[in-house]
């Protein structure tokens, strides 16, 4: 698909990070974009910046995890706009659980899948049937992560799980649009191939009440700086990519139609391979030795 000026995109968590990226990087293209984001301070300082460089921009407050306020979005934008050419799922959060699985609070996995899995869920519903009735060309994109997309991440169960059901929906989404023979097509995320320096870390501010936890955490909330010096302290390599190559990255992938907007990658690479072979061979996970030995080694 082709992206050019007069098409319409949609952002979620876009206030920020590769949501911000993204907006700015269609912005350039020539699209008109709508940027949608919980926190409304950062959503408006969003919207100012990109209007100041020229671009066609629409904000709305918008709290994913509310298929209404997702429904209300959809409408909002076809009322004023009458097409969406490009949807980006990207909304995102951290859980802030703590301990072992069986240790977490159920709010902190309600909060996760409500953003993270039930958020990209009520895009598509909102978004794609109007999409496929426009009959023109559309693009969808899922945002996952190499974390729990690609491989587990037991450090970060919850998190991890729903970045794995974002694969999975995406592929159904993909194999769906193809059997209708829609002219919308399918891509799914993983921003990378390092850390990156985005608003995830501090997730918890923006933490419903609905959502609330019902103990104080053990330790304090890790904030990126603080977790990038621990690792370096440590004699770490950190390293980061920039938002604005992910950006770059998912509109060159929506222009070649690919699904898999995975960035080249070893330690990727490696951790599919041991995964793939694991379950060829129907042999125990092999690929979680690192943290398992590591925990034992802290937790004997």
């Amino acid at each position: 698909m082709e992206l050019r000026e007069g098409q319409v995109a949609v952002v979620t968590g876009a206030a920020s990070g590769v949501g911000l990226a993204m907006a700015r990087r269609f912005a350039a293209d020539g699209l008109t974009v709508v940027l949608a984001d919980v926190e409304e301070g950062a959503l408006e300082k969003a919207a100012a910046g990109l209007r100041a460089d020229g671009a066609a921009v629409h904000a709305r407050v918008v709290d994913v995890g509310r298929r209404e306020e997702v429904v209300a979005l959809a409408d909002d934008t076809y009322d004023r706009f009458g097409a969406v050419h490009v949807l980006c799922n990207n909304a995102g959060v951290g859980s802030g659980a703590e301990g072992r699985m069986w240790e977490h609070e159920p709010n902190d996995w309600k909060w996760a899948f409500a953003v993270n899995v039930w958020g990209v869920f009520h895009g598509i519903q909102a978004f794609v049937p109007r999409m496929i009735a426009g009959g023109g060309p559309g693009h969808v994109v899922n945002t996952s992560s190499g974390d729990g997309g690609i491989a587990p991440l037991p450090t970060a169960s919850v998190y991890a799980v729903t970045k794995a059901a974002v694969v999975t929906m995406t592929e159904s989404l993909y194999a769906q649009l193809r059997a209708e023979h829609a002219r919308v097509g399918a891509s799914v995320l993983f921003p990378g191939p390092h850390m990156l320096r985005t608003g995830l870390w501090e997730s918890h501010r923006n933490r419903p009440e609905r959502y609330a936890k019902s103990r104080p955490r053990r330790t304090p909330y890790r904030s990126l700086g603080q977790w990038e010096a621990a690792m370096r302290e440590a004699g770490e390599e950190v390293r980061f990519t920039p938002v604005e190559e992910v950006a770059d990255f998912v509109a060159e992938g929506i222009a070649a139609g690919r699904f898999w907007l995975l960035p080249a990658s070893e330690h990727s690479d490696r951790q599919i391979r041991a995964r793939a072979r694991s379950m060829l061979d129907r042999a125990d996970p092999a690929y979680l030795e690192s943290f398992i030995l590591d925990r034992t080694e802290r937790h004997p």
